[in-house]
């Protein structure tokens, strides 16, 4: 490789070659790697269309969205209670629904005092949702689709958050299907920017672009 060029060019060469291996670790270093989970497939939002069926009612205390952000140096995971929500059931499958999270419940659950405090109040300030302008984020179902194995279906729907709309698509789970009761589970990620939540974080502690959802929602009758 160097055979008919001069010991000056030589150590020129090795020197870029070293500094350009030290910023590639550098750069591996500083790059966040999101949570676990499948990433949600996003779309413009879409009309949503009423839906045919039972209506049931969200209990909002059983049920639970946990999030996960990660950054270069860890991550947080914590949770946000739900408002209000249905689940439209026929014939034994969800066919539509809704639900509305208060925002000012962001509530980190890996940390205690102060630097909680601080998470819980830079997550609800303008660097991300801005609960001031927009306290709250709603879902809202476009279709489900059945899976190849029981009870798994994937759901597509209209998530508002920062008052932007995007349709997401994610697999799920449907344990119980009825008029009376209902329950079901996902667990996925979306991409923050797409509802401008665009803040990048420290300049040697990056956040990830992704965030994960888990969500466990139970309805009806023995909630």
């Amino acid at each position: 490789m160097f055979k008919h060029v001069s010991i000056t060019t030589k150590t020129k060469i090795m020197k870029k070659i070293a500094l350009m291996l030290v910023a590639g670790i550098f750069l591996a270093a500083c790059t966040p790697k999101n949570p676990d989970g499948e990433k949600a497939v996003t779309t413009e939002g879409t009309e949503v269309a009423a839906a045919e069926g039972a209506e049931v009612a969200i209990n909002t205390s059983a049920s639970k969205i946990i999030w996960t952000g990660s950054k270069v140096t860890g991550s947080h995971t914590g949770d946000v209670a739900l408002k209000s929500g249905v689940l439209t059931v026929k014939e034994g499958k969800i066919t539509g629904g809704n639900f509305v999270t208060d925002l000012n419940t962001i509530n980190d659950t890996d940390m205690q005092g102060e630097y909680k405090d601080k998470l819980d109040t830079h997550l609800k300030s303008p660097d991300f949702f801005d609960v001031a302008q927009f306290p709250e984020a709603k879902f809202e179902i476009t279709s489900v689709t059945e899976g190849a194995e029981a009870g798994k279906v994937t759901i597509s729907g209209n998530l508002t958050m920062r008052g932007v709309t995007k349709n997401i698509t994610f697999p799920a789970t449907v344990t119980e299907a009825t008029d009376a009761s209902v329950k079901a589970s996902a667990d996925f990620n979306v991409l923050r920017e797409d509802w401008g939540l665009v803040y990048t974080g420290m300049a040697d502690d990056l956040i990830s672009k992704e965030f994960n959802l888990k969500i466990e929602l139970v309805a009806g009758v023995g909630a």
